[in-house]
């Protein structure tokens, strides 16, 4: 029966738990064994009682209960614990299994130490964003919280109601509400503003969501030359310095414009993107508001600081760090949900035997250590360059050799047109027939001429002349059978035959400037 430890939160101001009593009473129910070390989800409104009830064991020792734990289940990454003077990393068993957020594309040394301790450890942060992993997607349900929440927060900083009020004093006008990121957190933030009363625009680098934003109410903010912004798995990638600087143009006039900015733009392993320069906060009017979601990886608002709410040229810019630990009662049910999904496709869902499966999209796109190795992709070495080999004659000859069909083939299809030209010019040819009844009677003989003379025409100019040579006899022959009248014609036919034969080199050219 393995053994999960779900222990205290130790960051300052982080108010979640990775199990909630009923996610606790699911998992006892599975076969688990679970410890909560005391007073863990105290700052979540869970009371040890109701774990207990739930059926597990409250832990007062916490070396003890990570000493042996098979599972460790975690909001934040692990950290020098200061009263035990002991890093929660090496406080586990070697071949636990940790889950908790991890981010190991900037984390590397954290990342380290769990596999120096032979930990396998799985990033709810890394979890791939696909249909079967929805249920998992810790971030979705974690940002989902933030996007609301931070519109409570502007609300509540801003010197002015966001609906639209008619008072018979007057006409209360709406406030102006700018949105920049069009994610999970940022289309919470639309829908949340939307039904405060709000008129809300939103800016993205990523064109698809422009239906989202539009069905929720808001105004999608065009940027011109756009580039597409999405990438992997659905998350904004990086964009280009050009496109940014356009779209900080573009945006510049709706932020000043603007009552209240949310900023939610995030790029997974990188900077956060500035989007509000120091000069759009200068032309915003006093009173207004930012809200800086993206703060803990930089900021999107050139300003913010970290963990402060500051006044700028009289704009207050709120800078809170862990925004969903603000809500911390439904913050703490979603988390412990997507921890129970987790385990369930570790160990299935009747299950309580780990199963590591590296071809699954999930357990590979999400297990960062494992037997003591880095297993993530992100941390695979870079391919080198394959040098250019040299080519040797032996070797320019084979390369000849190969492309001789290829040559031989071009060839072909250059002299297709010519060929196809050739094809179209015949029934040219016909129209120049005689039109006299007389000249209809020797009709399919001279058919026969035709095709000698398109034969001629195809050979150097001197043929020629033996054709038309030919054409003459021809008419003499006809000329003795047919009476006076019928020579007549015929030889007034061939020398029209003769200007059709001379006609027929500029045929080509005529039919393509045609």
């Amino acid at each position: 029966m393995p053994t999960i430890f779900v222990p205290k939160e130790i960051l300052h101001e982080e108010t979640r738990v990775a199990a909630s009593p009923e996610t606790v009473k699911r998992l006892v129910k599975t076969g688990f064994q679970l410890l909560v070390e005391r007073g863990a989800g105290l700052e979540s409104f869970f009371s040890d009682e109701e774990y207990t009830e739930a059926g597990a064991s409250i832990c007062n020792d916490v070396a003890d209960g990570y000493a042996k734990a098979d599972v460790i289940l975690k909001v934040q990454p692990p950290r020098e614990n200061t009263l035990l003077e002991r890093h929660e990393a090496d406080m586990a068993k070697e071949g636990a299994l940790w889950l908790g957020f991890l981010w190991p594309r900037t984390e590397r040394a954290l990342v380290d130490r769990l596999a120096a301790r032979k930990v396998s450890a799985f990033a709810m942060d890394m979890i791939p964003r696909i249909s079967r992993a929805q249920s998992m997607d810790a971030l979705s349900s974690q940002s989902n919280i933030a996007g609301y929440k931070a519109v409570l927060i502007a609300a509540d900083h801003l010197p002015k109601m966001f609906p639209l009020m008619m008072t018979a004093a007057g006409t209360v006008k709406p406030a102006k509400v700018v949105i920049m990121g069009a994610g999970v957190a940022g289309l919470q933030a639309i829908a949340t503003a939307k039904r405060l009363g709000a008129v809300v625009e939103v800016s993205d680098i990523r064109p698809a969501v422009k239906e989202q934003v539009e069905s929720l109410g808001g105004k999608f903010i065009e940027v011109e030359g756009a580039e597409s912004g999405e990438g992997k798995g659905g998350y904004a990638r990086e964009v280009s310095a050009d496109f940014l600087k356009r779209q900080q143009e573009t945006i510049a006039r709706h932020v000043t414009a603007a009552d209240v900015v949310i900023t939610t733009a995030l790029v997974p392993g990188k900077k956060a993107p500035i989007l509000v320069t120091a000069e759009m906060v200068q032309a915003m009017r006093p009173g207004s508001v930012i809200v800086d979601l993206a703060v803990e990886q930089g900021g999107n608002c050139e300003l913010a600081e970290p963990g402060k709410v500051v006044v700028k040229h009289g704009v207050k810019i709120v800078g809170h760090l862990n925004v969903p630990g603000r809500v911390p009662y439904e913050s703490s049910q979603l988390y412990a949900r997507n921890i129970l999904f987790v385990l369930q496709h570790l160990y299935g869902k009747k299950g309580t035997e780990l199963k590591l499966d590296f071809e699954d999209e999930i357990t590979r796109g999400s297990i960062i250590t494992h037997d003591g190795k880095l297993v993530h992709e992100i941390f695979a070495p870079a391919k080198p360059a394959e040098p250019a080999k040299e080519s040797t004659p032996a070797a320019k000859t084979d390369a000849a050799k190969a492309d001789a069909p290829k040559v031989a083939a071009d060839e072909k299809a250059a002299d297709a047109p010519k060929a196809e030209a050739e094809k179209k010019d015949e029934p040219a040819k016909a129209v120049d027939a005689p039109k006299t009844e007389d000249a209809a009677k020797v009709e399919a003989p001279k058919a026969a001429e035709a095709a000698k003379v398109e034969e001629a025409t195809k050979e150097a100019p001197k043929t020629e002349e033996k054709a038309e040579a030919a054409k003459e006899d021809k008419a003499a022959e006809k000329s003795s059978e047919a009476p006076a009248a019928e020579a007549s014609a015929a030889k007034e036919d061939a020398a029209e035959t003769k200007e059709a034969s001379a006609s027929q080199e500029t045929a080509p050219a005529a039919k393509k400037e045609d």
